[in-house]
C-alpha cells in the first residue's frame, strides 16, 4: 500500500465488523468505525486497544435506521464495509419471527435490515464512495431443490419459499443482497458481498462471548455439556474470524473483485465436528446418536473465494485455536 487510505467500517463493534477493523489497522489503514454509541464503555475501549487503534481509529455514532446518519462517517472514505446487518429473530414487540405472518415478517424482520443497508449505501453514494463490501450470510445461497455443490453466482435462496417456512431472518439476506446489487450498479459502485456462517476463533469484545459458537464452546470446556442433546443429522459451515477479516480486506483491495464470495472454509457433519471436539476436550458428553443414515454435508465451489488469495485455516485448526483461546479465560480482567 503506497498511500495511507481511509476505510469506514459500519458496525465496527460487531463480531465480523471488529475483525475487519483489526485487519484494516494491521494493514496500515486509517479506520472510521461506526456504532450506535461511539462512547459505549463496554465496546469503544476494546476497539481503541487494538494494535494501531489508539492513533488510526476514529469512532462515530450512527444508526442505520436513520436516513443520512452515515453521511459524516463515510465522507472522505476510500472504501466502506457494511457489517451492521446482524440476524434479527424477533420484532420490536418481542414477537418471534416464527410466529409472524408474511406481512409482519416483512415489516419487522426483513425490511428494517434492507432499508438499513440502503440508508448506508445512499450515504456512500452521496459522498462518492465507489468501493463497498457487505457482510451477508450463506443463508442466501440455499436453492430449492438443493444442489450437490453450490456456488455464489448461480445459487440463490428463494425468499418466498423461506417465508413460507417462517424463515424471515434467512429470507432477509437474499432480499438485501439483490437490493444492494441493483443500487450499486445504478450508482457505479464496485460491490462485493461476503457470505459467512459459523465464525470461530478469538472474539475482540467481551459481549461477543455471549454468542455462538463461543458461548457453547466455553460451556463445553467448563461443564462437558454439548450444544445438542441429540446429534444433528446435518452439517455446519465455519471459518476463523481472522481469515474472514482478511477476506473482507482482500475483496476491497482487489480492483477486479465484485459480487458474492463464500466466507467459509467448508462444511462438516456435526458428527465429525463433535468427534474432533471430543479429542480437544476429553471427557465431554457426546450427544445421543441420530437415527438413520447420515445426510450428505453441504458442498461449496470455492473458486471465487480462492481467487481472493487468502489462506484459510482448516476446521481442525480453527477448532483447536478456539478451544485453546477459550481455556485462557479471555476477558477475565473485565468481568
Amino acid at each position: 500500500m503506497t498511500e495511507r487510505k481511509t476505510l469506514c467500517v459500519a458496525g465496527a463493534s460487531g463480531v465480523a465488523g471488529s475483525h475487519i477493523v483489526q485487519a484494516a489497522l494491521a494493514r496500515g489503514y486509517r479506520v472510521i468505525g461506526t456504532m450506535r454509541n461511539a462512547a459505549d464503555p463496554a465496546k469503544a475501549p476494546y476497539l481503541h486497544a487494538l494494535p494501531g487503534g489508539a492513533d488510526a481509529l476514529k469512532l462515530f455514532s450512527a444508526d442505520m435506521n436513520e436516513e443520512g446518519a452515515f453521511d459524516e462517517a463515510v465522507a472522505g472514505a476510500d472504501g466502506l464495509f457494511i457489517a451492521t446487518l446482524i440476524p434479527v429473530y424477533a420484532g420490536p414487540s418481542g414477537t418471534p419471527a416464527v410466529q409472524m405472518d408474511d406481512a409482519q415478517g416483512y415489516a419487522e424482520i426483513i425490511m428494517p435490515t434492507v432499508d438499513g443497508c440502503m440508508n448506508i449505501l445512499r450515504s456512500a453514494a452521496r459522498r462518492g464512495v465507489k468501493t463497498v463490501v457487505v457482510c451477508s450470510s450463506t443463508s442466501s445461497t440455499n436453492p430449492v431443490p438443493p444442489v450437490p455443490v453450490k456456488n455464489e453466482v448461480d445459487h440463490w435462496s428463494d425468499p418466498a419459499q423461506q417465508c413460507s417456512q417462517k424463515k424471515y431472518t434467512s429470507a432477509t439476506k437474499a432480499v438485501m443482497e439483490k437490493a444492494a446489487m441493483a443500487f450499486a450498479e445504478e450508482h457505479g459502485i464496485r460491490l462485493s458481498v461476503l457470505l459467512p456462517t459459523g465464525m470461530y476463533g478469538p472474539v475482540l469484545l467481551p459481549e461477543h462471548m455471549e454468542r455462538n459458537p463461543q458461548v457453547w464452546l466455553k460451556r463445553l470446556i467448563e461443564t462437558g455439556t454439548p450444544r445438542h442433546e441429540r446429534m444433528p443429522n446435518d452439517s455446519t459451515s465455519m471459518i476463523h474470524l481472522e481469515d474472514l477479516g482478511a477476506l473482507f480486506l482482500a475483496a476491497y483491495e482487489n480492483p477486479d473483485a465484485s459480487g458474492r464470495y463464500f466466507g467459509v472454509y467448508d462444511s462438516w457433519p456435526w458428527m465429525d465436528l463433535y468427534r474432533e471436539l471430543e479429542r480437544l476436550v476429553p471427557g465431554m458428553t457426546m450427544p445421543a446418536p441420530f437415527d438413520g443414515a447420515p445426510n450428505p454435508p453441504t458442498r461449496f465451489d470455492f473458486t471465487r473465494r480462492d481467487s481472493l488469495g487468502v489462506p484459510v485455516r482448516d476446521i481442525p485448526t480453527l477448532l483447536a485455536e478456539t478451544i485453546s483461546w477459550l481455556k485462557t479465560d479471555p476477558f477475565k480482567a473485565s468481568a
